[in-house]
């Protein structure tokens, strides 16, 4: 069961947030309009004196939901998990969103940008939530098939 399109969406959704992990978010732009800070899901490196603003809570969200959807592959044996933990990882992914604009409100004035130009990688949990909900439906059409089996024996 291993080999199902279920198991290749929730395998491309742990690439995509392993990916989103790595990537910057996006950049605070100051009001000269040269000076960036970058967003990163670790946090931000203000680039005029090298500090850093820890910004963990994106990168354990995200973090924790690559496990969720590496996990969630080898469930096959019980589909109604799967479908469970395909639904709680797309709640995590949109809690993921919520605490990402309220760090960016926090630090936008926080550092006193002009302005924050979102990054591409920011677009990826949101692909990860449309191939979960593909996932998800993929196991409880499996999990009818098998109910309509069973039900003919």
């Amino acid at each position: 069961m291993i080999q199902r399109i279920q198991s290749v969406y929730l395998l491309i959704v742990t690439g995509l947030l392993i990916a989103a992990l790595c990537l910057p978010l996006g950049q605070f732009i100051a009001d000269d309009g040269v000076t960036a800070n970058v967003f990163k899901p670790l946090g931000v490196t203000l680039s005029g004196d090298d500090t850093f603003q820890s910004t963990w809570g994106l990168f354990g969200i995200l973090f924790l939901s690559a496990v969720v959807a590496f996990c969630t592959i080898f469930l096959f044996r019980n589909r109604m998990l799967q479908v469970r933990m395909t639904i709680f990882n797309s709640i995590l992914l949109i809690g993921y969103y919520i605490a990402f604009f309220a760090f960016m409100f926090m630090l936008k004035s926080d550092l006193d940008a002009m302005s924050f130009q979102m990054g591409w990688a920011l677009c990826l949990p949101a692909i990860s939530i449309i191939l979960n909900y593909l996932s998800f439906r993929a196991i409880y059409r499996d999990e009818v098939m098998v109910k309509a089996a069973d039900r003919l024996r």
